[in-house]
């Protein structure tokens, strides 16, 4: 007994030490990032240096093709830096491709001003480019990044649409365009590790996508522009596995790179802020989105500055509603103090001169109190107990009154289905009888062979259970979706029809939270079902893990 309490003991100190020493490693992590911002116009400066020295150069060069490479690496330059710089040199290295009448240099400088165009939200422009290239002549590396060019405006374009039809068509598209860039570009390129890494997450193969990241960070040099990208889809990587600790060393390794290599486009930084926010820092989420936005006016892109606009007056908002409530709760503990101050005050005066009349008294008083106070120490210890057995029989009863409403309504449903399956499988058992009495053998054989009898009994069987579920529970969509960020949320397209995500919450809702039994009444695999719970979840307002036991409780009586 003794060996095991000093064992539990010791868990718990090392789970506390453990706590203590995840705490101190964020702060850590926050006071590199606090370091870094404030040293952040050191960074760029030496980053306006490079772009001074290369526009030097750039001076200094006679030939077109000398000119070309100057122009490029100020591109490369200027790419994360300043946008409008950027496309600005791209046209210069597009005009010189075609003086030296250079087809390969002009498809690809072409293709990646409309990269760039795409990024900053300038799609129609984007594909007016593409359209208007002429690619013959063109060598590997220039079609490859003209294939990626197409790939990623559609890409955006699929993304950001809010029409179901278009998103489709774009995505086929993006797919489509993909499939090219992958066969002309090396599969060491940045695009290539990109574009497999993001396939094998959305297709739920994780251990591939961290394989395939680990595969590209080898090829990057740690501190490079390169390298906070790979970085920040790492942090996505740990995310999606939960792994708090790396996703958030990931992430700090992505923020700091992008400070220190003077990057105004910045991904990482929003996406801290974005988690400070959830995890309840205002204040630190405030100060980082704010240096992120001040980056993006910088750089030029309206589609940052789209993404940081929600996020940024959801931090000020949240700002705002925490300073109200600590100023009224100081005012109020001002004004407490000031009255309280009074009271002792008057109570002090009054027993100065009433001292000597009152001490009998007040010692009688003070037994008297003492009774008082134990007495009402049982009676709230017994109000307690009293309110905790009727909380208890209120919930039970409750419990009760949702089960058996839920049970008359589902058996009623299911005598009622039952006695339709029994006509339906009499039916069957007539016509299947007539069909043989004709001789009509081949007929028989196609329909038993076809499985339009099967599919259209289990749509009606999914509509039963919707018709039924949200009879029963008639606000599930709208309280379901309350738990879910704005753009997690689950629509369902027709009336009084759930979706394949709405139906297994419904389940869970119900208590069948076993996802081989949920797959089994729905038709899917058990790894489908689990992809499905893990990508609703993500979305979780409130903790990832807390979201099912939050689903439980929806609709419940109170």
């Amino acid at each position: 007994m003794k060996k095991t309490l000093v064992l539990l003991c010791w868990l718990l100190l090392l789970g506390t030490k453990m706590s203590v020493a995840q705490d101190i490693n964020l702060q850590n992590y926050y006071l590199q990032i606090d370091e870094a911002i404030n040293h952040s116009p050191e960074y760029v400066a030496k980053h306006e240096i490079k772009i001074g020295l290369q526009r030097q150069a750039l001076k200094r060069e006679t030939t077109p093709s000398g000119k070309f490479q100057c122009n490029f690496r100020l591109y490369e330059l200027y790419k994360p830096f300043v946008s409008d710089s950027a496309i600005y040199f791209l046209d210069q290295c597009i005009a010189l491709a075609k003086q030296m009448n250079d087809p390969s240099s002009l498809v690809r400088c072409t293709s990646l001003l409309a990269i760039r165009s795409a990024n900053i939200g300038m799609y129609d422009e984007a594909l007016c480019m593409l359209d208007s290239i002429n690619t013959e002549g063109a060598d590997t590396l220039a079609l490859g990044t003209y294939y990626e060019a197409y790939n990623n405006v559609y890409s955006e374009l699929s993304y950001y649409t809010r029409l179901d039809n278009m998103r489709k068509i774009y995505l086929d598209k993006a797919h489509y365009y993909e499939q090219l860039m992958m066969k002309h570009l090396a599969p060491t390129s940045e695009a290539c590790f990109l574009r497999r890494e993001l396939s094998a997450q959305g297709e739920g193969r994780f251990d591939e996508s961290m394989r395939i990241n680990n595969d590209w960070l080898a090829t990057v040099e740690p501190g490079s522009h390169p390298y906070a990208l790979v970085a920040l889809y790492r942090y996505i990587e740990f995310k999606l596995q939960g792994d708090n600790k790396e996703m958030m060393h990931w992430l700090v390794e992505s923020v700091l790179t992008d400070i220190k290599n003077a990057t105004m486009d910045q991904g990482s930084m929003w996406e801290l802020a974005n988690e400070l926010m959830i995890q309840g820092d205002i204040e630190r989420a405030s100060r980082y989105i704010s240096f992120t936005s001040d980056c993006a006016n910088r750089y030029g892109s309206r589609q940052r500055n789209w993404q940081i606009a929600p996020l940024l007056t959801a931090i000020s908002k949240n700002y705002k509603t925490n300073s109200e409530r600590v100023t009224t709760q100081l005012r109020i503990t001002i004004a407490l103090i000031s009255v309280l101050a009074l009271l002792l005050l008057g109570a002090l005066l009054f027993l100065h001169r009433r001292h000597k009349q009152l001490t009998a008294a007040r010692n009688e008083l003070h037994a008297t109190n003492s009774q008082l106070a134990t007495l009402n120490e049982e009676l709230k210890t017994a109000n307690e107990q009293l309110s905790e057995k009727n909380v208890q029989f209120s919930e039970l009863n409750a419990q009760l009154s949702e089960s058996n409403r839920v049970k008359e309504e589902y058996i009623g449903r299911f005598m009622s289905l039952c006695s339709q399956y029994i006509d339906k499988l009499d039916a069957y058992r007539r016509m299947v009888n007539k069909k043989m009495r004709n001789k009509e053998l081949d007929e028989l054989f196609r329909i038993t062979k076809s499985t339009e009898l099967k599919e259209t009994e289990l749509e009606e069987l999914y509509e039963n259970f919707d018709s039924v579920f949200l009879h029963l529970f008639p606000h599930f969509v709208e309280d379901f979706n309350a738990l879910l960020q704005p753009e997690a949320q689950v629509h369902p397209k027709e009336e009084n029809r759930l979706t394949t995500e709405l139906r297994i919450f419904a389940l869970i809702r119900l208590g069948i939270e076993d996802s081989s039994k949920i797959a089994e009444f729905l038709h899917y695999s058990v790894n489908t079902i689990y992809n499905y719970r893990a990508r609703i979840k993500n979305g979780a307002i409130a903790s990832r893990e807390q979201f099912e036991q939050n689903v439980k409780k929806l609709g419940q009586i109170q």
